[in-house]
């Protein structure tokens, strides 16, 4: 904004005395600016929406041939089809309609009022009124409402994990961090809209608002972001045109055979409106949209909420998975990994808020108590410290129920600083709780953590009268401020050996990418001590050594990526050192891949990106607009991206990808709302569960697809050859549509819930352009559909030849048709095998669907009602060995020409 510069020229003088805007200069700024909040572009209205579920290519001739039925009075199979039109319409539109509302939530996270200084008085107003030049106050709990520059900030410590990544909150000064980038987290005197204060205090100057803060500036990224087809929406679109065209080639062949031939054009027009109803699968949509929503409930039984129906078959071709370190791959709790004391490194087990964990040092389990400078550095550790850990216990009894105080049961909730809850929690792993050591120790006096000293200290008396000073802070500022080494032989002088051993340690700690903190103490001789001088003259105990640890579950799961074909990619905002470690100890990286970092990615064009983008495993302190460009490279390369993510930082990628995965605990509502799935315990290997689950929905999608047209390609050729050779109508239209949406319907549906193949996880991911029917699935339709038709336009030929009835001759035809189609349903559970070698009766559903299209042909042909209605009559013993004889002919054909690989 055009205020940014005079104000930052006010701060910077220091010559004028900066007392916040008037109400009137508010006013102005407010009606100039605009208010505070992130506007929302204009929305498609819900009229529009419904109306776009109409305009398919395949819906629009459905609708076609609803109108060309209605006007030649075959109202019931007019009534059928639009039937089917309108629902899958609204299915369509509820979809679309529920899953806009990212901007909603985005508003959601501004804050709902802010402290500002008005007329020199502090005021506090709805944070929509905050405008340019406000000066903002700021304390620890208050979630930033703006934009602004630090003027003051005292111990300010910023949760910026929604924009950046990182986990640990950001130490705020007024001085500037590297000018040399364009980083979020590298502007350490700014703080931005939606960030947390955790700790300390600050004032601070409003320079952007609304749409022009780094959190505006990522709404707008989001609504930029254009939906596009999923695979399965294009495939689809594909063989819907396919089939169509196909279908208006053959009816024009017919007509026109026939008119040549000298038939009357109504009666020929007739026919072509036969083969349209047999040709076209009205019932394709409505079971793709079934099948994906009973994927849906399958998937949220495994911890998967999706948000958009394609979304399911989506995840199941994705090939990469770009994903959030913090939250995500890690717990997002910060855990103490190793602690060095007395010139040994100790290891400590155990996750982060459990009280499950053990010592090691060199790989043997020690008694953390046994070891004086060990106790010591975590007794620091706790009493120098002002997070508060609260007890929890997994089982329903109270507190005092418990009789072990640490049990495996138990586990802690944090309040405060991630960092120092981690101090926490290894101390009470050996059994040093907070309950423990205040009741040993009364703090007495604290000198605050800020920026200058690097340090923290606090003074504690004992119930023996000594008093203590215990200091925490950066590893070389506290080996500066010591004197003497606490040691198993005692204290002793600091000697400048000891100094580069400790700094040497230090260095290889931080090279594993843990965060490491010194802990020192001195013991005063009486409350009259000087403040000033206090930490001076120190004694070193130890270095500690955290990080935030990764999931369990995700190695499992990196491991199950790999096998499947997926590769990994870690993109976070954290630092290049932690990522790559994170990334190394997970399996996602090896030594052989690349680690970019943001400013490397900065210095490349989208093309060099490109170049590179399959090579890489870790994205390092990247910001929003960079893993845009990274979800997009990676697409241009001809990969299905997934990409999770739970942060507000994530949200545009998150929506840019093939498929986004949103947190469903830790995650944002913007992130989820711009997502296509959700996962709900925040668990990464959830998404190798959905991976499954996703090629399994689209296997069987194939498989009822394969069902579907290898059926509708033997009505067509029933019909078509039937009018060829001159033979009264084979079918009759309603006995068509009889079959496509009863016999052809309820096996389809049961299709759709087959049991998965064992090695479904052990195969690549189909390729971005692999063709629906790639594989061999065409070669099977066209012969298995050929065979039906042949079978049921032999067993027309044969009544009618023997009874001379067409009404009989029709019914056999009918009835034929129908039984090849329920044999062949079985024969569609696997690509590979045949109907001799398939588990028959290892989808039940498929099996009742079977018996009930079964006894429904019976009524069909033998409750008068139904005669009427269809045109049927009973047929006799000799017409069912007829029907039956060729109805088993299909399957052994199929099964001969597969074993002796010929034609298929």
């Amino acid at each position: 904004m055009s205020s940014t510069n005079t104000l930052l020229k006010n701060i910077n003088d220091g010559n004028t005395v900066y007392r916040g805007l008037s109400e009137k200069e508010a006013k102005k700024k407010l009606e100039k600016f605009g208010p505070n909040i992130l506007s929302e572009k204009k929305k498609v209205s819900a009229l529009k929406i419904l109306l776009e579920q109409f305009s398919d290519f395949m819906v629009m001739v459905l609708i076609a041939c609803t109108l060309i039925s209605a006007f030649m009075g075959e109202l019931t199979e007019a009534i059928t089809i639009i039937a089917i039109v309108i629902v899958n319409a609204i299915l369509g539109f509820i979809q679309e309609y529920r899953t806009e509302k990212t901007m909603k939530a985005l508003k959601e996270l501004a804050a709902p009022m802010a402290r500002v200084v008005r007329d020199d008085r502090l005021v506090e107003i709805p944070a929509e009124n905050v405008v340019p030049g406000d000066l903002i106050v700021l304390e620890a709990g208050d979630r930033v409402p703006a934009d602004a520059i630090l003027v003051e900030a005292n111990g300010l410590f910023v949760d910026e994990s929604l924009l950046t990544g990182e986990s640990i909150p950001v130490e705020k000064s007024t001085q500037s961090g590297d000018k040399k980038t364009e980083s979020i987290g590298d502007k350490l005197n700014h703080v931005f809209m939606g960030t947390i204060v955790t700790s300390g205090r600050g004032r601070a100057y409003v320079t952007e608002t609304g749409m022009s803060t780094e959190m505006g500036k990522i709404a707008d990224m989001i609504q930029e972001i254009e939906d596009e087809q999923t695979p399965l929406q294009k495939r689809l679109d594909h063989l819907g045109k396919f089939i169509v065209y196909g279908c208006l080639a053959i009816c024009a062949i017919v007509s026109i055979t026939g008119i040549i031939r000298g038939e009357k054009v109504f009666t020929m027009l007739l026919s072509g409106i036969s083969l349209a109803v047999a040709a076209v699968p009205e019932g394709l949509p409505a079971i793709v949209t079934i099948s994906l929503a009973l994927g849906v409930q399958k998937m949220l039984k495994r911890n998967s909420f999706v948000r958009k129906l394609p979304a399911v078959e989506t995840l199941g071709c994705a090939s990469v998975i770009c994903s959030d370190k913090t939250g995500t791959l890690t717990e997002n709790k910060m855990t103490v990994r190793k602690i060095y004391c007395d010139e040994n490194t100790v290891e400590v087990s155990g996750g982060a808020f459990s009280s499950e964990g053990e010592f090691f040092i060199e790989g043997k389990k020690i008694n953390p108590l046994s070891i004086e400078s060990l106790k010591l550095a975590m007794e620091i550790g706790s009493l120098c410290n002002n997070a508060v850990l609260r007890r929890t216990v997994k089982d329903s009894g109270t507190f005092d129920k418990v009789k072990k105080a640490f049990s495996s049961k138990e586990k802690w909730e944090l309040s405060g600083d991630p960092t120092e809850a981690a101090l926490l929690v290894v101390s009470a792993k050996a059994g040093l709780t907070q309950e423990k050591l205040n009741s040993t120790f009364v703090r007495i006096d604290e000198i605050p953590f800020d920026s200058d000293r690097k340090c923290m200290t606090v003074i504690c008396d004992t119930k023996k009268g000594e008093i203590f000073a215990f200091t925490k802070g950066a590893p070389d500022i506290i080996i500066e401020k010591c004197t003497k080494i606490y040691s198993s032989k005692g204290i002793r002088p600091l000697t400048d050996a000891d100094k580069r051993l400790i700094q040497r340690r230090n260095n290889e700690l931080a090279k594993e990418a843990l965060r490491v903190l010194g802990v020192a103490y001195r013991k005063l001789n009486s409350r009259n001590y000087d403040g000033k001088h206090i930490e001076e003259d120190l004694i070193f105990v130890g270095l500690i050594g955290m990080i935030d640890p990764p999931r369990k579950e995700a190695i499992n799961a990196v491991r199950k990526c790999k096998l499947a074909g997926i590769k990994p990619i870690m993109i976070t905002g954290d630092h290049k050192a932690t990522a790559s470690a994170i990334a190394k100890e997970i399996n996602i990286a090896s030594e052989k891949d690349k680690v970019i970092t943001g400013a490397e990615l900065e210095a490349m064009d989208d093309i060099q990106l490109q170049s590179i983008v399959n090579d890489v495993a870790v994205f390092a302190r990247v910001s929003p607009k960079h893993k845009l460009r990274i979800v997009r490279a990676l697409k241009k390369a001809g990969h299905i991206v997934a990409m999770t993510g739970d942060g507000v930082n994530d949200a545009p990628a998150v929506k840019e990808a093939d498929i986004g995965v949103a947190m469903g605990i830790t995650g944002t509502d913007v992130t989820k709302e711009a997502s296509s799935m959700v996962l709900m315990d925040d668990n990464f290997a959830t998404i190798v569960a959905a991976i499954e689950e996703g090629r399994v929905i689209y296997n069987n999608i194939r498989k009822f697809i394969r069902y579907l047209l290898s059926c509708n390609i033997g009505e067509v050729l029933t019909m078509f050859l039937g009018t060829l050779l001159g033979l009264p109508l084979p079918l009759l239209p309603i006995q068509i549509l009889w079959v496509n949406l009863v016999t052809d319907g309820l096996p389809a549906i049961a299709l759709s819930i087959d049991p998965p193949e064992k090695d479904i996880m052990m195969r690549p991911p189909r390729g971005a352009k692999e063709n629906i029917f790639s594989n061999g699935l065409l070669n099977l339709i066209l012969f298995r559909g050929v065979l039906i038709g042949l079978c049921t336009l032999a067993v027309f030929i044969s009544i009618l030849h023997f009874s001379q009835d067409v009404a009989v001759a029709r019914t056999g035809a009918f009835v034929t048709l129908v039984l090849t189609q329920l044999i062949h349903v079985f024969e569609c559970k696997s690509e590979r095998k045949n109907i001799f070698e398939i588990p028959l009766f290892n989808n039940i559903p498929l099996v009742l669907a079977v018996l009930c299209s079964l006894i429904m042909i019976i009524g069909v042909i033998y409750i008068p009602v139904f005669q009427g209605v269809f045109k049927t009559v009973p047929l006799s013993y000799y017409d069912w060995v007829l029907v039956a004889g060729f109805s088993a002919l299909g399957p052994v054909v199929s099964s001969f020409f597969r074993v002796n690989r010929k034609y298929i």
